[in-house]
C-alpha cells in the first residue's frame, strides 16, 4: 500500500505566501494523500484571525481538507478561550496528548490523537505543544511531560493502527531523541524551529522531516507499507515560491477580512488629546503604556519600549486601531530586577543605536527596538549620559531587587540584554493592546502620560 504525506508548519499566517503554497498541494494530492500541519498556522498577528476569533484559518485548513494539525505556541496566544474555540469549530482535528487546561481540565475539541483510515491503511497521529514555562499560567494552560503523553497514546493504541505518525511542535532535536527513545513510530513531522529538511532523515529507523516555516516550502514524503513494515521512497521539500496564487484560499482571505474589518473597526470611545508616538522620543502612548502596566501589576516602575507599538492613536480607539498600532502578541508581565540591571538598560537607552536596532524577537511585530519609558521613576540626563535615576522619590540602588511591570519581551532581554537578569515573571494572559484599550479611557491616564519622565539637564536648572 502507498501513502504520500503532505505537511506544512509555521505559517505564522504569512497567507499571502500560503496561497501560493495551496495550489502546489492541490497538484501534489492524489488518493493516497493525508495533509498535516504542524501547529503555528494561526498567528494571531492576521487582523483576519483578530475580526473572526481564529476562524479564518479554520475556513483555510478546511478548504483544502488537512487531515490534521498539531497545536503550536501560537494557537495558543490569544488565551485558552479562543483556542477552544477554533478547536470546537473545526472539522480538522486539533491535536495535543499533553495540553489542558490551567485546573487540569479538557479543553474541548482537542484531541490527544486521532487515527484516518486511506486505502485500508489505519494511520495513527498524534503529537504534543511545546511547554511555555511560566507563561502557560497567564494563557489559563498546563502542559504535561509531551515524552510521557505520547508513549502513552502509542501504548493506549496498539493493535489498532498500521503506521504511527508524531506531528509534533517542540523542535527538530527533541523529535531525534524521541526516534531514539520510542518503539513503533513510524514517522516524526517537525516543527516549532522552522528548520527545512531538503530530504528526509532516518533517525533508529523512523522517517523525520520538517518543512521550514511561512509557506515556503510544502514537505513530501511518499511510503510504502508492506508486510508490518514502512519503507521510504521519496521525500523532498518543495519550494513554494514560483506557484500562482490559489483563487480559493485568495476569496477566504478577502471575505474574512471585510469581515473582520467591519467588527474591528466600530469605535470603542473618543479621546480628547491625541496619543502621539515616536521611536526615539518620549511620547504619551509609550508613557500610557508604561503607567497602565505599573497600575495593572501593581509594581515599583512601569518600563516598556516605546517600538512596542508603531504609531499613535489620535481620534478615537477601536480594535482594528489597536491592532494596527500594536500589533506584537506580547503580554503584561511582572518581573523583580536589580537596580544596577535597569539602571545599563535605561543608560542604553539613550543610544539612538540600541533604539534603532532591529527588534526581532519572539512575538514583536514591529521594526525598532525604541526608546525605553518609565512610569514611577525619574531620569535626569544630559542627552548623552544618565546623571541620576529616582524610583519615586529616592535614587536608585544597585543592589535592591525592583518589581518592574513590563513585557515579556523585556523580560526575555530583547532589545536590552541586562533585563533578561530577573526573577520570579508573572505573565498575564492580555496582551499589550489591551492595556493601551483599558488605559486610553481613562482621561486622568492620557492627562499623565503627557507628562515627561526623562528629564533634560543643562548646567544647574533642570528643564
Amino acid at each position: 500500500m502507498k501513502l504520500k504525506i503532505i505537511h506544512t508548519n509555521d505559517l505564522h499566517s504569512n497567507y499571502e505566501q500560503f496561497q501560493r503554497a495551496a495550489t502546489l498541494i492541490k497538484q501534489l494530492k492524489d488518493e493516497t494523500t493525508i495533509l498535516l500541519d504542524g501547529g503555528d498556522f494561526a498567528d494571531f498577528k492576521s487582523i483576519e484571525l483578530q475580526g473572526t476569533r481564529g476562524l479564518a484559518a479554520i475556513e483555510l485548513l478546511e478548504s483544502l481538507g488537512y487531515d490534521a494539525l498539531t497545536i503550536g505556541n501560537n494557537e495558543m496566544f490569544n488565551g485558552v478561550d479562543t483556542l477552544e474555540y477554533m478547536a470546537k469549530t473545526s472539522k480538522v482535528p486539533f491535536i495535543s496528548s499533553n495540553l489542558l487546561k490551567k485546573d487540569k481540565s479538557i479543553i474541548e475539541g482537542v484531541v490527544s490523537s486521532t487515527i484516518i483510515e486511506k486505502d485500508g491503511l489505519r494511520i495513527l497521529i498524534t503529537g504534543a505543544s511545546p511547554n511555555m514555562g511560566e507563561f502557560n499560567d497567564g494563557l489559563g494552560l498546563f502542559m504535561k511531560a509531551f515524552k510521557e503523553t505520547i508513549s502513552h497514546e502509542i501504548k493506549s493504541n496498539k493493535g489498532k493502527y498500521d503506521i504511527c505518525i508524531i506531528l509534533n511542535h517542540v523542535g527538530t532535536e527533541v523529535d531525534e531523541e524521541l526516534a531514539m527513545e520510542l518503539e513503533g513510530v513510524h514517522v516524526i513531522l517537525s516543527a516549532h524551529d522552522h528548520k527545512l529538511f531538503e530530504q528526509a532523515k532516518i533517525v533508529n529507523g523512523t522517517i523525520l522531516n520538517s518543512a521550514g516555516c511561512y509557506g515556503e516550502y510544502v514537505g513530501v514524503l511518499e511510503l510504502e507499507y508492506k508486510d508490518g513494515k514502512v519503507k521510504l521512497l521519496d521525500s523532498k521539500s518543495i519550494a513554494t515560491k514560483n506557484s500562482q496564487a490559489d483563487t480559493e484560499v485568495v476569496s477566504i482571505l478577502k471575505v474574512n477580512k471585510e469581515k473582520a474589518i467591519e467588527v474591528l473597526s466600530k469605535p470603542l470611545y473618543a479621546i480628547d488629546q491625541p496619543l502621539w508616538h515616536d521611536v526615539l522620543e518620549e511620547n504619551p502612548i509609550t508613557n500610557l503604556i508604561a503607567d497602565g502596566l505599573r497600575d495593572k501589576l501593581n509594581c515599583d516602575i512601569g518600563l516598556i519600549n516605546s517600538g512596542i507599538v508603531n504609531a499613535g492613536i489620535f481620534d478615537f480607539v477601536s480594535n482594528k486601531k489597536l491592532i494596527e498600532v500594536c500589533p506584537s502578541p506580547l503580554n503584561p508581565t511582572s518581573i523583580e530586577v536589580q537596580g544596577k540591571a535597569l539602571r545599563e538598560a535605561i543608560e542604553a537607552s539613550l543610544d539612538v543605536q540600541v533604539c534603532l536596532a532591529d527588534g526581532r524577537g519572539p512575538g514583536f511585530r514591529g521594526k525598532y527596538v525604541g526608546r525605553l519609558h518609565v512610569s514611577g521613576a525619574t531620569i535626569i540626563h544630559d542627552g548623552k549620559n544618565v546623571k541620576e535615576i529616582m524610583i519615586g522619590e529616592d535614587p536608585l540602588e544597585d543592589e535592591r531587587w525592583y518589581s518592574v511591570a513590563t513585557s515579556d519581551y523585556l523580560q526575555r532581554g530583547s532589545g536590552y540584554e541586562s533585563l533578561a537578569t530577573n526573577q520570579n515573571p508573572i505573565y498575564l494572559a492580555e496582551e499589550i493592546r489591551d492595556v493601551i484599550r483599558q488605559y486610553a479611557a481613562d482621561p486622568l491616564f492620557i492627562e499623565k502620560a503627557m507628562k515627561n519622565r526623562w528629564k533634560k539637564k543643562s548646567g544647574v536648572a533642570i528643564q
